[in-house]
């Protein structure tokens, strides 16, 4: 379920761990658009947890779609476009949320999502989307290669109706690559030519590449793997970014039993779900 950002329950880890009122969401685990020079990717085969592509009618995947109504709004709203989404950590299923966020965004027809794939230390979106033999360029060589424009290194899935930038062969520092300036002219054309840029970032503690991204971005959503992240580390990471761009928590791997009303939608078989 969705807080509201002017909630003022006490009783939550988001209260307890922070003082400044943000939002969280709970999660369990027909017109054509132009996509001009975009590479066309067959069609991948998908991991089990992306349920948002797999199993759309699924209780799991209308939980995403409860952030993707607030995703939305914030883009209606306030013209939100760039989105990164992190954590305080590894394994606390950051590039899970950011593609179901795709592809919950993506059920709109007309939508134009881009994800980007930002964290050069662990490129796990690539094997979550049956991509990991994908061996051309994407953002680290982009941001190398002045003379590679976005739509060079970007991968259309059509069946899925995302685009994807991934991470690449980085031959570079990570840190130096996300410092570089070429990377604001990257996202100032992901801005041009997409409603909605989600960004998997690095985590958030131990590296300082999360940071630099931070100029690029127009607010951070913050992955916690409830009841495994630390309140001490969560409150140290939302120290580390900038508290006007944190726009929410999501909290990952909440087992709380379903409201009676899901049991309205088909019911999925459990699986084991992979962080990161």
């Amino acid at each position: 379920m969705w807080v509201p950002e002017t909630s003022s329950s006490s009783g939550s880890l988001r209260a307890r761990v922070h003082n400044v009122s943000r939002e969280a969401v709970f999660i369990d685990d027909g017109n054509a658009v132009d996509h001009g020079d975009e590479a066309v990717a067959a069609t991948p085969t998908l991991a089990e947890e992306l349920v948002s592509f797999r199993a759309p009618s699924s209780a799991e995947a209308e939980q995403y779609r409860t952030l993707r109504h607030a995703i939305e709004r914030l883009h209606r709203d306030s013209g939100l476009q760039v989105f990164g989404v992190t954590s305080a950590q590894p394994g606390e299923g950051k590039t899970v949320t950011t593609l179901n966020l795709a592809g919950s965004l993506a059920q709109a027809a007309e939508a134009r999502i881009l994800v980007v794939c930002a964290d050069f230390h662990r490129a796990a979106a690539t094997e979550y989307l049956g991509l990991a033999g994908e061996r051309s360029g994407g953002l680290a060589e982009a941001i190398i290669n002045d003379d590679l424009a976005l739509s060079h290194v970007v991968r259309r899935l059509d069946a899925l109706n995302i685009s994807v930038l991934l991470a690449g062969r980085v031959q570079a520092p990570p840190y130096e690559l996300l410092a570089s300036p070429r990377l604001e002219k990257l996202f100032a054309d992901a801005r041009r030519l997409y409603d909605y840029v989600l960004v998997d970032t690095p985590p958030v503690l131990p590296l300082a590449d999360c940071r630099l991204l931070t100029r690029s971005v127009d607010g951070f959503i913050v992955v916690v793997a409830a009841r495994k992240t630390p309140r001490k580390l969560l409150g140290e990471a939302l120290n580390q970014l900038d508290p006007a761009k944190v726009l929410g928590l999501v909290f990952n791997g909440d087992d709380r039993p379903l409201a009676p009303y899901y049991g309205y939608y088909s019911s999925q078989p459990s699986r084991p779900r992979r962080k990161t």
